[in-house]
């Protein structure tokens, strides 16, 4: 007779099936193309809906500025306008779901749209925004500390005694190298764990961690097109903050639908 312990191995039916490792294509620059044609197609047919998404992260921005300036904080405002875009990717989780549903054929209203970009707080969808403002934060906390490093002597009274401290004189030109070196290394950083993680975690019931290592493959299996996108990425979201930030009107609908659909491109649907 064999006999049954409370410590015994449950029936292989009883285990919780394993996650399926998402798989990933090779992207190329038509890829890249299409995705910007399909993003800038998705902005045509719901131009005031998308905007919307823009104008809301543009007055964010110009409001935050406008309390460095009430607060005296002179020196933020350039890092914060060069680290802004880096919350990009969170904000434009509205921005995916209009893809989502004009690539399935549904039909969508205001209500709609809005209620699944709030209700991402309650999803991973949370510990990534975790993770990026984290990021962003150690992008302002480096820029203090290289001030009062390289430019300890400097006197900042003003925005315009700021400017011409950092371009315009030898302490200044070190720190912006300095300066320019870490942040690229925190934006390739941030890239990686987001550009793929952002859409994928509002797409599917997954968690953070998984969808991040997917979107680090995603980045390292195609280095030079996925770099290419973040050059774009980064090129176009600063030129849209010269003019007050209300570039971002247009530029961040673009790419937070065309973002969708280099995800899709480059993580294919699970099967059924």
């Amino acid at each position: 007779m064999t006999s049954k312990t409370a410590g015994s191995t449950p029936p292989d039916n009883l285990r919780p099936p394993p996650q399926a490792v998402p798989k990933v294509n090779k992207v190329t620059a038509g890829d890249i193309a299409a995705a910007l044609n399909a993003g800038l197609a998705d902005f045509r047919a719901h131009p005031l809906m998308s905007g919307f998404f823009g104008l809301f992260y543009a007055v964010f921005g110009i409001l935050f500025v406008w309390c460095l300036v009430w607060l005296g904080a002179i020196w933020m405002i350039i890092p914060a306008a060069v680290g802004f875009p880096l919350v990009a990717p969170f904000a434009a989780a509205g921005l995916y779901e209009m893809s989502r549903r004009r690539q399935r054929g549904e039909s969508f209203g205001w209500s709609a749209i809005l209620t699944v970009a709030a209700n991402q707080r309650k999803r991973e969808m949370g510990w990534m925004a975790f993770v990026t403002l984290f990021i962003f934060w150690v992008w302002i906390y480096q820029v203090r500390l290289w001030l009062a490093i390289i430019l300890k002597d400097a006197s900042f009274s003003d925005f315009y005694g700021f400017w011409n401290t950092v371009f315009f004189t030898p302490q200044g030109w070190t720190f912006l190298a300095v300066g320019t070196c870490v942040g690229a290394f925190l934006s390739a950083v941030l890239f990686s764990v987001t550009v793929i993680a952002m859409p994928m975690l509002l797409d599917r019931e997954t968690d953070f961690v998984s969808a991040m290592i997917t979107s680090i493959r995603v980045v390292t299996e195609n280095p030079a097109v996925m770099l290419s996108w973040a050059a774009i990425i980064s090129a176009a979201m600063l030129l849209s903050l010269v003019p007050a930030f209300l570039g971002l009107i247009f530029t961040l609908p673009v790419l937070g639908h065309a973002t969708w659909h280099l995800y899709r491109r480059a993580v294919p649907p699970v099967e059924g």
